[in-house]
């Protein structure tokens, strides 16, 4: 069934193979997991629509990362939050390659993107090493402002919040070790390279079960939506990564689906820099 939408916005996911990339797209759009999944060749697609700012962001605490100053400016924010009906944004995701292989292709598809999922697996420390490396690539590439998060997957997998200990000299694990962690980053050095990177948001998922993964996308969507509010992108321009319902003309929203059989038109699109 159709659900009308006021912004569509493309979405790339990016990051080494293995992490959890598609999996994370599969369990947003899908609702499932699948243990074994074939590896990504240039780029699938896949969408959904989210809803965006108040009343629902408010819900989730990502409505304004800057906070209200005082009491009264928060009164008055969330009284006409109130009043407000709740917009929605379709997701146009763009889920590419992690292999050097296919890693020319895969740049490619980053134009014309206004949000990223930066995704490694947090029990590879390679791959959040290489996280910097994507970040360069998809800079250079993808509009200036492109709004990023970075997302450490396979957080099923670390139950503990420290690095699982290296085995001792003897092959013997630490005798304090959690059996079943497998962390290899932890939340603090993610953290601390966002801020060193200027990347807003830090979020651990689980494509497995489920954890944070719609709220990664929400955080994407929801600073796309406020740099919306903030006049910070022309709608009427492909290059933007952003889309009104009403760029054709019209004023309400559209209720036009995004299918998965529409990629040859999205790799037309993309050679002419649209978005989504």
């Amino acid at each position: 069934m159709s659900q009308e939408w006021h912004y569509i916005a493309k979405i790339v996911s990016l990051g080494d193979s293995g992490c959890g990339k598609s999996s994370l797209t599969v369990r947003l759009c899908e609702g499932r997991f699948s243990p074994h999944h074939d590896v990504t060749i240039g780029v699938e697609f896949g969408s959904r629509i989210v809803p965006v700012g108040p009343p629902a962001s408010q819900a989730l605490g990502i409505n304004d990362p800057n906070k209200a100053p005082d009491a009264d400016q928060h009164t008055a924010t969330a009284k006409k939050a109130a009043v407000q009906p709740q917009k929605y944004m379709k997701l146009s995701l763009w889920d590419t390659a992690g292999q050097e292989t296919y890693k020319s292709i895969t740049r490619s598809y980053f134009r014309g993107a206004s949000g990223a999922l930066l995704v490694f697996d947090i029990t590879r420390r390679s791959t959040f090493q290489s996280a910097t490396s994507w970040l360069q690539d998809l800079r250079q590439i993808a509009e200036e402002n492109i709004v990023v998060v970075l997302v450490g997957n396979k957080a099923d997998l670390a139950p503990s919040s420290t690095v699982a200990p290296a085995p001792g000299a003897d092959g013997a694990e630490h005798p304090h070790a959690h059996q079943d962690n497998k962390r290899q980053v932890t939340r603090e050095e993610a953290e601390e390279w966002c801020r060193q990177n200027r990347v807003m948001e830090y979020v651990e998922t689980s494509a497995k079960s489920g954890e944070n993964v719609e709220r990664a996308f929400l955080e994407v969507a929801e600073r796309i939506y406020q740099n919306i509010e903030a006049g910070r992108y022309d709608l009427n321009d492909r290059r933007s990564g952003v889309k009104s319902a009403n760029a054709g003309g019209g004023n309400t929203a559209r209720t036009v689906n995004l299918g998965m059989n529409d990629v040859a038109a999205a790799n037309a699109m993309n050679r002419g820099g649209g978005c989504c």
